[in-house]
């Protein structure tokens, strides 16, 4: 393992800077939003609206370009298809660390929601892809959960640092940080080989050694929207197995859960217990701190142990118990509880990614963490819809009974099938590249 984090050391450098840039702004994006559109109040329908409208685009448009830029990475390399997310996702930050007023915070939001499309689930997808070409399929499940417990990291940083910044100060260093985060990957991240390093000798020698037929394939180009995988292939790739079905489910649920959690939590706790800035980073800060402790020393001691099937049962365990437990919260310190949660919950990801990497080999590596966040953007599509209007209206005087939270128990509710979907999962096993 020390071999193989030696090897990701300039990538988990470029992931924390880029971690940092992206969630510094996360506890104060909701003062911004209604000081701009709602100034003066602590409720405002509009903001939950626009909020989940930008999820739901944002999602819709993931699932066409992330699984395009994975295949792509296979075929052009993971580093150079890494500088279009990281690239984009400077811009919206650049705006509202110009100004935050409400002309402004438009352009911010027509802007997050544009490049948000390439640049959150990308990011994940390439990197993992990448760590999958580097590290070696009995460590890989190690290996995915030290590059989240870093991204987490990168999370316990950036909402510290708010703690001292005014909003302005918050926006410009975020942008700060996004562009050192291009600047190194582009000096320091090596290209992959695509896993012909983990491949038998002679797999490698074809790989690495086939000839080229023409000076085109010396400097290969983009190819044409042809050659990106359909969506016939793609479901194909899918339902190749029972293992890569139940992921698919499980991956679904999850995430339609988490995403309804994230739209709502935030405007249900200034609702209900009129959150500060402070109190968002707070609450923030243990989600973050759980969380880095978790991936960092629990996924490596537990994931040879356990297995990652086990292992995701348990984790999908504390996933539901997060959501019901915020949905219940009866005084302002609940929440704090149930964000410690967190250190069960957050292993979901790494655990569903070392499942699906193992059943397919190094060539197609892009393309399956492609689909597992397709079908994660798919969920974060229809989350919006469902829980927007349903956040809105149980936090509105017009609902029909007085369960502020009952959103966040929905949310819970659909953690809980994929939860249920777990139980019968088969084991990862290492799988040939059959391509």
């Amino acid at each position: 393992m020390k071999e193989a984090a030696a090897g990701l050391g300039h990538l988990l450098v470029f992931a924390f800077l880029f971690c940092v840039g992206a969630f510094m702004v996360a506890p104060v994006i909701v003062d911004v939003t209604m000081a701009a559109l709602c100034p003066g109040q602590d409720q405002c329908s509009l903001v939950i609206y626009l909020t989940g409208l930008q999820q739901a685009i944002t999602g819709l448009g993931a699932l066409v370009v992330t699984p395009v830029l994975g295949n792509l990475s296979d075929r052009y390399g993971r580093k150079a298809l890494l500088a279009l997310p990281a690239t984009l996702s400077i811009v919206p930050l650049a705006i509202l660390a110009f100004n935050q007023t409400r002309p402004y915070f438009y352009a911010y939001y027509v802007a997050k929601t544009l490049t948000a499309m390439a640049s959150e689930g990308a990011m994940m997808c390439l990197s993992l892809a990448y760590v999958a070409d580097k590290v070696p399929e009995e460590q890989r499940a190690a290996a995915f959960g030290v590059f989240s417990g870093v991204c987490t990291a990168g999370f316990v940083v950036g909402t510290i640092a708010t703690h001292f910044l005014s909003v302005s100060s918050t926006f410009q260093v975020a942008t700060l940080s996004a562009v050192a985060a291009v600047v190194y990957m582009r000096a320091f991240v090596q290209e992959t080989d695509r896993g012909a390093s983990l491949m038998r000798d002679e797999d490698a020698s074809l790989l690495l050694f086939a000839p080229s037929s023409s000076a085109e394939e010396l400097s290969p180009r983009l190819p044409p929207l042809r050659k990106a995988p359909s969506l016939s292939e793609m479901v194909a790739l899918l339902t190749s197995s029972s293992t890569f079905t139940r992921a698919a489910v499980i991956t679904f649920f999850h995430s339609l859960g988490e995403t309804g959690l994230q739209t709502a939590l935030l405007y249900f706790l200034k609702a209900q217990f009129h959150y500060t800035k402070n109190q968002y980073a707070n609450l923030l800060l243990i989600f973050s701190i759980m969380g880095s402790f978790s991936q960092l020393t629990m996924m490596p001691l537990l994931a040879p142990k356990l297995g990652e099937q086990k292992l995701l049962v348990v984790a999908l365990l504390g996933s539901c118990v997060h959501g019901f437990l915020y949905s219940i919260a009866w005084s302002f310190w609940v929440p704090y509880l149930a964000a410690s949660c967190v250190i069960l919950s957050i292993l979901v990801g790494p655990c569903i990614r070392s499942i699906v990497s193992k059943k397919v080999g190094p060539s197609e590596q892009g393309m399956v963490q492609g689909c597992i966040t397709g079908i994660s953007s798919t969920a974060s599509v229809i989350s919006p819809l469902v829980f927007t209007p349903l956040t809105a209206w149980f936090l509105s005087e017009t609902a029909p009974f007085n369960f502020k939270g009952f959103s966040l128990a929905c949310a819970g509710f659909a953690t809980l099938v994929a939860l249920i979907m777990s139980i019968n999962m088969r084991p990862a096993e290492v799988q040939p590249d059959n391509k």
